[in-house]
């Protein structure tokens, strides 16, 4: 018998929806990025996007919120095997984990500033 149970979908869910909460109310950069998405989101609407278009907005939303829940959990799995014990392996693995969302993060904004550049051209012109 193992220690971990198997659970059926509702607990799935509610573990999944849990596990977000967590993340948004301890992660200070995933409340920051879900907030400029929400106001990316507004623009688009604004802006009317085409659905093809909105549908790429969001997509780049998730990955950057993806990649920084995979940064969070990265960061607590590393400081509960090494116990917050300073480790070079540990503060690399981290910083290539931060590399990652800021990687993401700045392709997004590339992203946007063509996507969004173009709807906004068309209103001024």
């Amino acid at each position: 018998m193992t220690k971990f149970k198997s659970s059926g979908f509702r607990e799935s869910i509610s573990n999944a929806i849990h596990g977000l909460k967590l993340a948004f109310f301890s992660q200070r950069n995933f409340v920051i990025e879900v907030i400029i998405s929400v106001a990316v989101l507004i623009l688009a609407l604004l802006l009317r996007f085409s659905a093809t278009d909105f549908c790429m907005v969001i997509l780049m939303i998730a990955i950057v919120l993806v990649c920084e829940l995979l940064n969070s959990i990265i960061e607590f799995t590393l400081d509960a095997v090494y116990k917050n014990n300073y480790s070079r392996l540990v503060e690399m693995a981290k910083d290539m984990s931060a590399g990652m969302v800021l990687l993401v993060a700045g392709i997004s904004v590339i992203f946007g500033s063509i996507l969004y550049g173009s709807y906004i051209l068309k209103l001024v012109f």
